[in-house]
């Protein structure tokens, strides 16, 4: 997984994005059309950071490819953001894709419409922490399908991955909203890879400062670490054979 996070964050073109896809999953009929779609009602937009919009959704459906996602996932990652940032209509969703797509897409677009009436913008801490904690409360009752939150999450690791582009505000607001919403979803769904890589994410934006400390003292002690860790598992394996359970 960290190999697949690392290529996306050095991915800067649409082609770049599409091999990385189809090198996550078959390059069949009903992805690229998907891709086409999405590609065609994106084509005039593009993120902060200058590059084209498309690349999000394909880099978001290559980490749901990478979590196991079935066909239908990986669509509706591929199609996430067009009927709430395109002309597109949801109508049309179901005509080209079916409605269990359009479904898992109108659940994404929900995510969207749940937060902007529970997450309220403040310059107040406490209060932005209550109401994403309403918000997260809110999304948890609210979406049916697991699957949603699955793409979602996806979503917002892509979008914490390429946080650098926005300014400085804007990181620690989104990362604040990440460890109290999002990071909680991941434990409670048990996908302890995302959850731990959005809580590292969180926490450098935060806390830029107190993060170069503790990955420096990582760094400089990490022979140390690594000397005491094939210690404890030499013990813990001796101790196993003792017992007849190795």
């Amino acid at each position: 997984m960290d190999i697949l996070l690392e290529q996306i964050q050095n991915i800067s073109t649409t082609q770049d994005a599409k091999e990385l896809l189809y090198s996550h999953t078959k390059n069949n009929q009903n992805i690229n059309q998907a891709i086409d779609f999405s590609e065609n009602y994106h084509q005039d937009q593009f993120r902060k950071s200058g590059e084209p919009y498309i690349i999000h959704p394909i880099c978001v459906a290559s980490i749901v490819c990478a979590y196991g996602g079935d066909e239908q996932m990986v669509i509706a990652a591929l199609l996430h953001d067009v009927v709430e940032d395109t002309p597109c209509e949801i109508e049309e969703i179901v005509e080209k894709f079916g409605k269990e797509i359009a479904d898992l897409v109108s659940g994404l677009t929900k995510i969207i419409e749940i937060r902007d009436e529970e997450l309220l913008p403040s310059t107040s801490d406490e209060k932005l922490i209550a109401s994403a904690l309403s918000f997260r409360k809110m999304l948890l009752a609210s979406i049916s399908d697991v699957r949603v939150l699955v793409i979602k999450l996806c979503d917002r690791l892509h979008n914490m991955l390429t946080l650098n582009a926005l300014n400085i505000d804007k990181q620690k607001r989104i990362s604040e909203e990440t460890l109290v919403v999002y990071v909680p979803i991941a434990h409670r769904l048990g996908i302890s890879t995302i959850k731990n890589r959005l809580e590292d994410l969180s926490f450098f934006y935060i806390f830029p400062n107190e993060y170069k400390k503790i990955d420096e003292h990582i760094s400089g002690y990490q022979q140390k670490f690594q000397l005491e860790l094939n210690g404890f598992i030499s013990k813990v394996k001796t101790l196993m054979l003792k017992n007849g359970f190795i």
